[in-house]
């Protein structure tokens, strides 16, 4: 059973966040394993495993960021390991800050690292708008629509990963200036 099964919610990007911790509230206190303590050790472990799930659907349905992934592998369009290949030119894109990250570990630069870091931020704030409206319309759009839109959210994923990996290397430049 699926997190949002559990929750007997729709498959959303979007869930009302009022309803998730309702649900929540509503099967802690049902599969508390406090209630079920004078139950047979079988019983015991059946609540508890159920208890453990409430606790992982309600951080997973409450957590955008874990939700996308989560939906993705619902779906079956996310893998462990999976070979997924970004567009070139976003490649190139990213090689790019890659390699003015690079120079800046030998030659450090406060004004170029300032330009890089805002230019990350500005794609990064692109991304997000987009994976916004898509995630926000795959609600309102048939089966096959949110089929086309899933596909588009799985290629942002990959591409905020790409870019959080550009992202840790400005951070750690901005602590290590020196370096």
């Amino acid at each position: 059973m699926n997190h949002f099964e559990f929750y007997n919610l729709p498959v959303s990007f979007t869930p009302d966040a009022k309803l998730v911790k309702q649900q929540f509230y509503a099967l802690s206190k049902k599969y508390h394993p406090d209630f079920y303590i004078n139950e047979p050790e079988e019983k015991q472990e059946e609540v508890l495993a159920l208890s453990t799930l409430n606790n992982k659907a309600y951080q997973v349905l409450s957590d955008p960021q874990l939700r996308l992934p989560y939906i993705l592998e619902l779906k079956g369009l996310l893998t462990e390991g999976e070979g997924y290949s970004l567009p070139q030119d976003f490649l190139m894109e990213m090689m790019e800050l890659s390699e003015a990250l690079m120079e800046l570990q030998f030659e450090p630069d406060v004004i170029q690292l300032e330009s890089i870091k805002k230019d990350v931020a500005l794609i990064e704030e692109g991304m997000q708008q987009h994976l916004h409206k898509l995630t926000t319309d795959y609600d309102r759009q048939n089966e096959d629509e949110q089929g086309l839109i899933l596909a588009s959210i799985k290629d942002l994923y990959y591409r905020k990963k790409y870019l959080c990996r550009i992202n840790d290397s400005v951070v750690k430049l901005e602590s290590n200036p020196g370096t």
